[in-house]
């Protein structure tokens, strides 16, 4: 009961920083991190955490499978070139160049480097798509932004996986790595794709919108929790169950404005409560013992880290069909927001792990920088690139 007022009384609060932000022309998920902290500051019981269990059974879910539902796929498809290099090369390349700069400026243990840069190396599509709704953007810009981080935040899920499998003294070889691959992720769609059907299925015997909406429901949480219990990616498979029923006609033409509310509603719950919580998250956290140039430091590797990953492969595809402005490729760049999928990560780094706390906080340190720093810049940005 003291559980739910909490969660009711944090919701009051997420509604009134929404109407305050809209009047002040900020993002609303930049208010809400302000918020938490401020919350943190005067020693305010919220009553509950950000912990690694509230971020996946909780919030994921909900989120992931939003954002896909939406997403068209006769829109998807003739970008799915540059996406999946994005999200896959891209997050690799991130991951390699984050962990090198943290091994050459801050002289951390290889154990460490790598956990550190596989777990911030993707793109957090709960911050991502907040902010890019926030900020107005349509078209192919937003289809690229949102894609690409559902996609390279499976991936990051699936080389935090292996990492974790090294650091537990087991031997990772190619062999291991292309079987642990095929599980994770390809299982992780294949369960998202069986979950998704199964729903078509049922969906398709009811024109009843309060059933068709639980339908929704249940393959939004239940593809989730089915692939995490067979050691799947539980992203991967909301994402493929997302958007193979919004593609495949689950909905009723009629019924169908009721479910994608209910779903833009639900998101907006995950959200508030999420963010509200890297806010009073952050604020506790011991920056101090950190040092601030080591996090300028650390800052610096990871926005390089992101431009190696945005540019050179947009680079690539300059002469082709798939071509990327160079002004959507500075959005691309900066709107590489990190927020709740690295924070449940480094969550459960093994207390074992070399510089185990030093890891949590550099994490929480990107984190409050990315959501406060390039979300108040966002729009600046985009105006001054004219593609608002």
């Amino acid at each position: 009961m003291q559980t739910i007022s909490h969660t009711v009384a944090l919701l009051v609060v997420a509604i009134v920083v929404a109407i305050l932000a809209r009047r002040m022309r900020l993002p609303y998920t930049v208010g809400l991190v302000v918020t938490g902290a401020g919350l943190a500051a005067l020693h305010a019981d919220v009553g509950i955490g950000l912990t690694h269990e509230f971020i996946y059974a909780i919030a994921l879910p909900p989120l992931l499978f939003e954002a896909a539902l939406f997403i068209p796929w006769p829109e998807l498809r003739p970008d799915a070139v540059p996406i999946l290099t994005l999200a896959v090369l891209g997050t690799v390349v991130s991951a390699v160049a984050v962990t090198a700069g943290m091994v050459w400026a801050l002289h951390w243990p290889m154990a460490a480097a790598v956990t550190f840069g596989v777990l911030i190396a993707a793109t957090d599509p709960v911050a991502v798509i907040a902010l890019f709704k926030d900020t107005g953007i349509e078209g192919r810009l937003r289809l690229l932004v949102e894609s690409e981080s559902l996609l390279n935040d499976g991936v990051a899920a699936v080389l935090f996986a292996l990492v974790l499998v090294w650091l537990g003294g087991d031997a990772v070889t190619p062999a291991g790595i292309a079987l642990a691959l095929a599980k994770t992720a390809g299982g992780g769609v294949l369960t998202g794709l069986l979950c998704g059907g199964v729903a078509i299925l049922v969906a398709g015997r009811t024109t009843d919108r309060m059933v068709e909406t639980a339908v929704t429901v249940a393959a939004a949480y239940g593809s989730f929790m089915a692939a995490e219990q067979l050691h799947m990616s539980g992203v991967l498979a909301t994402v493929a169950a997302g958007l193979l029923m919004g593609n495949v006609g689950t909905l009723t033409r009629d019924e169908r404005p009721f479910v994608l509310e209910f779903w833009t509603f639900a998101a907006f719950i995950a959200n508030s409560l999420v963010f509200v919580l890297i806010g009073v998250t952050v604020a506790r956290i011991p920056f101090a013992t950190f040092g601030g140039v080591a996090m300028a430091a650390t800052i610096l590797i990871v926005l390089l880290g992101r431009a190696l990953t945005v540019y050179p492969f947009c680079a690539a595809f300059r002469w082709s069909c798939w071509a990327i402005p160079a002004a959507e490729q500075h959005i691309l760049w900066w709107g590489g927001l990190r927020g709740a999928l690295g924070s449940a990560l480094a969550l459960t780094v093994p207390e074992a792990t070399p510089l185990h706390d030093q890891i949590v906080i550099a994490t929480f340190g990107v984190v409050a920088f990315s959501v406060i720093a390039q979300g108040v810049t966002m729009q600046p940005l985009l105006r001054r690139l004219g593609l608002r």
